[in-house]
């Protein structure tokens, strides 16, 4: 069994790499990628030869190639020989203007070794040349470009993908020459009155911290980067946009970091456990902060995206559990009777309606019998919002876990250890109970953990009808936006979280089954 599982984890890792780089190579070379733009208010503003320069400073953010521009090429020579003053140096002005003549801009030395590095780098060369109206003068958006443009495989955007994936904070960290204090070590935290794990060196000043937002313990240390949303979320990280709440802020009255222990206290939103390093803090930071930790986040109320899918998740998962599992066995022990019927009759309406028809039957019977909210957003109080999204969730789980319940429990009706138990004189309770359902629920158990953690995945159908602010919709949304950076990290975490429910369930299924070890001694060795 150990020596299964280990070739299943390293297999898992290999299915991860192979389903991201697929995901790349569609995302990236077979979708058309000037659709990024549909939704882009700069582009749309800029035209000609300044909207292309646009769209190559966005490729290249995107990660469809690398480009260099040769304007940055100059000005980054002059800098280095001039300093602060290359902008008044003659030549640079020259240099910057030759591309504006698109008969002679070849002749010049600079143009000349822009050219030079960049093809000997593998770059192609794109010259984008003036766009005048017939007396000459340039038209608007027309000033002429000279770039050089490498696209990416996928395998090097998947191993960028990858090198920057994990991020662990160390005290080097901040790259400022004037911070000389470095340090990580405990602290007592004036605003949980708790001690906390601070740091100076490191990008978040709080490495590890208490507060009073579930699950109360909270780390900066460790992060995992799924990539930055540019579309949909304009700039955001994505483990920022599915981890964090979004609602109202919320203001309490304290103090800042500068005026602890005196009598200043302020009514504001800022969360001081987000600070972050900041090399040029300004004056007003200076006089409310001790040190560079001045950029920050805010605290807001409600739950994040994955909170709110992974609630109404689980606690669907538990309803289908509490009802299915002990239907299921009635069916089982009553089969052939009406209740066996009738339950029968609720499995195979359940499976044959699409999800999309029954969702909307709740939803009309919710609104207009029990006056439940239809949007989420809508509820008042807000408890009554995950009403619907839960009992349509709920539904489809308890009908299946009736089904295979049923299934399994019959066919070990018929085994010889029931004939033996029975003439052993155990009554039908006792067999049904200890023997039957708990054999039969061994088929289930490997399921159990893939329930659980598809919780954290949403439920895109349910959360869109119901407008529910969670995961669930998240790659729909992402594919409609062309934000190609959420839907790789939707892969990765679906893929992922699928991965992992898999591992959990062998273990979970080796530890129920009695026939399957871990070792190689005892059970079935398998």
């Amino acid at each position: 069994m150990r020596k299964y599982m280990l070739k299943r984890i390293l297999f898992s890792f290999f299915s991860l790499f192979v389903v991201v780089m697929t995901v790349m190579l569609l995302v990236f070379s077979l979708m058309d990628r000037s659709m990024i733009f549909q939704t882009d208010d700069t582009w749309n503003k800029r035209n000609l030869n300044e909207r292309t320069l646009y769209e190559y400073m966005q490729y290249q953010r995107y990660g469809y190639l690398n480009y260099q521009d040769y304007t940055d090429f100059v000005r980054a020579k002059y800098t280095e020989q001039y300093g602060e003053t290359y902008n008044s140096q003659p030549q640079f002005t020259a240099d910057i203007a030759a591309i504006q003549n698109e008969n002679t801009y070849l002749e010049n030395a600079t143009v000349q070794e822009f050219i030079a590095k960049c093809k000997a780098e593998g770059y192609e060369m794109r010259y984008l040349q003036p766009v005048r109206f017939k007396s000459g003068k340039v038209k608007p958006g027309g000033t002429g470009f000279l770039l050089a443009t490498r696209e990416k495989s996928v395998v090097l955007r998947l191993l960028d993908y990858l090198k920057g994936f994990f991020h662990v904070e160390t005290t080097r960290d901040v790259k400022d020459a004037n911070l000389t204090e470095r340090y990580i070590r405990f602290e007592k935290d004036p605003y949980s009155k708790l001690f906390a794990i601070v740091g100076s060196g490191t990008q978040h000043k709080y490495q590890l911290y208490f507060d009073g937002r579930f699950p109360f313990i909270h780390q900066n240390w460790f992060s995992i980067n799924l990539g930055t949303s540019f579309t949909t979320y304009r700039g955001q990280e994505i483990t920022t946009v599915i981890s964090k709440p979004s609602g109202d802020m919320v203001v309490s009255r304290t103090q800042y970091p500068a005026l602890l222990g005196t009598d200043q206290y302020e009514d504001t939103a800022i969360d001081f456990h987000s600070v972050t390093y900041n090399v040029n803090p300004s004056e007003a930071d200076r006089e409310k902060f001790p040190d560079n930790y001045t950029t920050y986040m805010f605290n807001r109320a409600g739950l994040s995206r994955l909170e709110t899918s992974f609630v109404i998740g689980l606690m669907a998962v538990l309803i289908a559990y509490a009802i299915g599992l002990p239907l299921g066995i009635l069916m089982a022990r009553r089969k052939d009777t009406l209740i066996d019927h009738l339950g029968n009759a609720f499995i195979i309406f359940i499976m044959a309606v699409p999800s999309l028809a029954y969702i909307f039957m709740f939803a009309a019977a919710g609104t207009k019998i029990f006056h439940l909210p239809y949007k989420f957003a809508n509820a008042s109080p807000k408890i009554l919002g995950y009403i619907l999204p839960i009992i349509s969730l709920s539904v489809r789980d308890i009908a299946n876990l009736m089904k295979w319940m049923r299934r399994y429990m019959i066919d070990q009706m018929n085994s010889d250890y029931v004939k033996f138990a029975r003439s052993e004189g155990l009554s039908e309770k006792e067999i049904y109970n200890i023997h039957i359902s708990k054999n039969a629920l061994i088929y289930l158990v490997h399921g159990i953990p893939g329930t659980i953690l598809s919780c954290l995945v949403g439920a895109i159908i349910t959360e869109r009808v119901y407008a529910v602010p969670g995961v669930g919709n998240l790659m729909t949304t992402a594919i409609n936006t062309h934000d190609n950076s959420i839907i790789v990290a939707c892969t990765v975490f679906y893929t992922s979280l699928s991965i992992l429910s898999l591992i959990l369930g062998d273990l979970l299924l080796a530890k129920y089954d009695p026939r399957i070890s871990l070792t190689s001694e005892g059970g079935g060795g398998r």
